[in-house]
């Protein structure tokens, strides 16, 4: 089989990923009846649903940002210093 142009391969189909969802029984009959009644897939409702209550959700809180102190300066190109100079360590 020649997988080259396949979009469905690892559990993934064009950028998503494959996952389960257990609904209880009168959830998951309102999905039929909506699918059923819209004319798309479960699925698609259901990654629709998701996706808007993450965009309600607004941003992530990530607080440890910025938790520490600092210049603003890249500390890509001068991290060793950086680290030796905050433990208090010279480099061997």
């Amino acid at each position: 089989m020649d997988f080259r142009h396949s979009y469905a391969l690892a559990g993934t189909i064009c950028g998503m990923v494959k996952t389960t969802v257990y609904l209880d029984e009168n959830d998951a009959a309102a999905l039929r009846r909506l699918a059923d009644a819209t004319g798309r897939s479960q699925a698609e409702l259901m990654r629709e649903a998701i996706a808007e209550k993450a965009r309600s959700a607004g941003p992530r809180d990530l607080g440890f940002i910025a938790a520490g102190h600092g210049s603003g300066e890249p500390v890509g190109r001068h991290a060793d210093e950086i680290v030796r100079r905050e433990l208090g360590r010279s480099r061997p």
